[in-house]
């Protein structure tokens, strides 16, 4: 399957296949109706979705690769990720050692059309419950 048979898909359930995501290795980036966005990766022997709000999101310049302007423009394609410092909303992973069997890395050997489902799987599971709030705690500083 490729990409834009994938965004094909999702748009038929209101879902928005954003730019940046790869076939090879896996990992999709995907706008959801309330506009969070879900990060998908499969890597060594874990499949993980995390969630994040909307403005998780920055857009990565790629220099070219001589860096002259002789034979490529001075500025290069752009690439949609999640910032280095985003935190995620939830996270949920299938752990491919207890549920498969794997041993090193055969998530990352995925192809697109087997990694969907877990994909749906992943983003249909349940949402676990919030954390009770902490009690109201202060920090106290020494200045001297």
């Amino acid at each position: 399957m490729k990409l834009s048979s994938f965004a094909d898909l999702l748009a038929a359930r209101g879902l928005q296949l954003l730019p940046g995501s790869a076939a090879v290795p896996v990992e999709l980036l995907v706008r959801l109706p309330d506009r969070t966005v879900a990060h998908f990766t499969a890597r060594g022997t874990t499949l993980r979705l995390r969630l994040f709000a909307e403005h998780a999101l920055a857009h990565v310049v790629i220099a070219p690769e001589c860096g002259c302007a002789d034979h490529h423009p001075q500025i290069g394609p752009d690439r949609l990720v999640v910032g280095a410092h985003a935190i995620p909303l939830a996270e949920r992973e299938i752990n491919g050692k207890l549920a498969f069997g794997w041993h090193h890395h055969e998530a990352g050997l995925l192809r697109l059309a087997d990694a969907i489902p877990h994909f749906f799987t992943l983003l249909a599971a349940p949402q676990p419950a919030p954390a009770a709030p902490a009690a109201d705690t202060r920090t106290l500083v020494s200045i001297g």
